[in-house]
């Protein structure tokens, strides 16, 4: 018997791991394949083959690391699902939900925090014209209401995501993979501890505004003379940032490229951050935070904490799913996640 093809949607090297493992907790009666983030017209396609969109997750670097990770875990390409007449398709970003895709089921997943409601990312929503990327962000990110199916981080942010259009009848509460077992990055190795921390943004790779300088003022002045460490976003233009931080920050202070930042948070005294989802981790770590968003408000948003299942319940939201006949909303309103998930007739890695 044929299998059901399912297609993963991926990107940064966050939604790669994730996708990854949503795949490993499916059974084998399904054919899993994985692309990057891509565009939908042919005019975008020749935007991104001219090598205008290097700092996005559709190319460059991003598209090198998937390439790589999909590579070394032996894991099926099929870029802009191409190759395949697919059953499923999971998204970790319906910013842009191609239209030979919505013929078959789709499953939105969250994977991290969602950029600034600017009011020009309003203006690109109420457009309905405007391609939702051009928002610069991921702040219309879960709002297209195009997915049959909305895998959330939490209540507050089923919420959020009702506020910004999407139907909560299409939403179930499932965690974000990666941050749904916050606590256990306690443990770790790293070697340094009692700083204050300071995790950048890519907001100037993404074409929107930092001032950056006057940040890292700010920054020094919440150290008030203790160690500080920065962790700059992958994204970053690397050179650029440390020259900054040089420039301004004391000659002691740590710069961190790569690494795990969880950890880092984890053995930081105090957190500052500007975009970063890894203010979730300082919240749940109860560490003193700071960030562009409302502190309050992230506290009321912060992912749910289930012990590191996130993956497996939204794999059997997919299993479950596939085999269902009716919308996306049917389906949610007789669904009923397994007491625990472990259990489930699902191959664990």
């Amino acid at each position: 018997m044929t299998k059901k093809k399912i297609l993963f949607i991926i990107g940064s090297p966050n939604q790669t791991s994730q996708m990854h493992q949503i795949s490993s907790f499916l059974n084998d009666d399904y054919d899993c394949w994985f692309s990057q983030f891509y565009p939908d017209y042919w005019f975008e396609r020749l935007v991104l083959d001219h090598g205008f969109m290097e700092r996005t997750i559709m190319s460059g670097e991003f598209k090198k690391k998937a390439d790589n990770y999909l590579a070394q875990n032996g894991m099926q390409s099929d870029y802009r699902g191409e190759s395949n007449k697919y059953d499923m398709t999971v998204f970790c970003n319906d910013l842009i939900v191609p239209r030979h895709l919505r013929k078959a089921k789709t499953v939105w997943i969250q994977e991290g925090m969602t950029d600034k409601v600017t009011p020009w990312s309003k203006t690109v929503k109420m457009s309905r014209i405007i391609p939702r990327y051009f928002a610069l962000g991921t702040s219309l990110n879960g709002s297209s209401n195009l997915c049959n199916i909305y895998c959330v981080g939490s209540e507050g942010y089923r919420s959020f995501f009702t506020k910004m259009g999407s139907d909560p009848a299409k939403m179930i509460t499932t965690g974000i993979i990666n941050f749904d077992n916050i606590r256990q990055f306690e443990n770790n190795d790293f070697p340094y501890s009692d700083y204050v921390m300071v995790a950048t943004s890519d907001s100037r790779e993404a074409y929107g505004s930092d001032d950056r300088i006057n940040f890292l003022k700010k920054c020094i002045s919440i150290a008030a003379g203790r160690k500080l460490l920065f962790k700059l976003h992958p994204n970053e233009a690397f050179e650029r940032a440390i020259a900054e931080i040089k420039a301004v920050a004391p000659a002691d202070s740590l710069i961190f490229t790569d690494g795990n930042s969880n950890h880092m948070v984890a053995n930081c005294a105090e957190l500052i951050t500007q975009w970063s989802t890894l203010v979730y981790v300082g919240i749940v770590l109860g560490k003193k935070v700071h960030s562009y968003f409302n502190v309050e408000e992230l506290k009321q948003l912060t992912p749910e904490q289930n012990g590191g299942i996130s993956a497996q319940k939204i794999a059997d939201i997919c299993d479950r799913y596939m085999e269902f006949n009716g919308s996306g909303p049917d389906f949610v309103s007789q669904y009923k996640a397994p007491l625990n998930v472990k259990h489930l007739n699902l191959r664990l890695n």
